[in-house]
């Protein structure tokens, strides 16, 4: 939740969030985390449910094994239904006040009737196939939730790695990644594109803070043989957790790597990361020979700034609570 009220500069709708925020709790907003998994029978009146096999946490099992039929990671979707129907706001029946009901919310309207079923006066690029579902949705007046939701499962990956058959969520709607929501759903496509933000960041603000049974090098960057980096290559920010020797690898956004209790090796990668060792003895690693960068400590903050002098390679990192840099030739003590 707090992503999703997190102002994004330079949006037309969400620059300043700070409305969204006091009308969800104007309207009482509500999110009721719940033990076990979603029976479909309704566990509480009101609010928001969001269940344990739901909410799954990054490095995980269920997260890197991209376990769709036991854990399908939920939490995107039901707290931005808390969101939207409670901030946002819904236009038509049954609806609470809402803060871009007549602005942003004309624009999801517009871009759900567009992908609604054939069937329906649609394009067929969402439900085509769960009339069922479709219909009760259409009953109860959110139609716009859940095709936003799909929409924004697939923004952040979340069906990427996804194998059971074609598009996002289970197949309900027509793209699978980002790229196929920009050539398959232009409308859908204009809720979010980068180039002309509306609302959503496209990048993960919040801390990813890593299992801490995680016990190998967690990646930000988008690797095809590693299918969990479909999500977590949007992250910018990660931390390990308990006392494992496991490591980070960043992406080519501006990173900040926090290590936990064992010996970690941090990656910052392209981008001016900040690199946080923690306890333990903790490695910076860097693509590069040692002369091709230059290294000074501040000597009241004990922060060392590592700078490539290669362009577009390892910009700018600060260092701290870092014992040891490894270059491409070889390794050195910072102590």
């Amino acid at each position: 939740m707090e992503f999703y009220l997190t102002n994004v500069p330079g949006s037309q709708y969400g620059a300043d969030k700070t409305a969204i925020a006091n009308q969800m709790a104007n309207n009482n907003a509500e999110l009721v985390l719940l033990n076990g998994s979603d029976t479909g029978t309704p566990a509480v009146n009101g609010g928001q449910p969001l269940y344990q096999t739901e909410n799954v946490v990054e490095g995980s099992t269920a997260y890197i094994n991209n376990d769709y039929d036991n854990h399908r990671d939920a939490a995107f979707e039901e707290i931005l239904h808390m969101v939207h129907d409670t901030g946002i706001g819904v236009d038509g029946a049954n609806t609470l006040p809402g803060v871009l009901k007549t602005t942003y919310q004309k624009e999801i309207r517009r871009a759900t009737n567009n992908a609604k079923p054939t069937w329906d006066s649609g394009k067929g690029l969402w439900a085509q196939n769960s009339t069922n579902w479709y219909n009760e949705l259409k009953a109860e007046n959110s139609l716009t939730q859940e095709y936003l939701a799909s929409v924004i499962d697939s923004y952040y990956g979340y069906w990427g790695a996804w194998t059971g058959g074609t598009g996002g969520m289970w197949g309900m709607y027509v793209a699978k990644t980002r790229d196929e929501i920009k050539t398959k759903d232009p409308e859908g496509w204009k809720l979010v594109d980068p180039s002309n933000l509306k609302f959503f960041s496209p990048w993960i603000t919040y801390t990813a803070r890593i299992d801490p049974t995680f016990n190998d090098t967690f990646s930000l960057a988008f690797n095809a043989a590693q299918p969990y980096t479909h999500k977590s290559q949007y992250l910018l920010n990660a931390q390990l957790l308990g006392n494992l020797h496991s490591g980070l690898t960043g992406n080519d956004q501006n990173n900040r790597l926090t290590g936990n209790n064992g010996n970690n090796t941090l990656t910052g990668g392209k981008g001016n990361d900040v690199l946080v060792g923690g306890a333990g003895i903790d490695t910076a690693k860097f693509s590069g020979n040692l002369s091709d960068y230059t290294i000074n400590t501040d000597a009241n903050s004990g922060v060392t700034t590592i700078t490539d002098k290669v362009s577009g390679r390892d910009g700018t990192d600060k260092l701290s609570e870092i014992e040891m840099v490894e270059f491409k030739d070889q390794t050195i003590n910072l102590l």
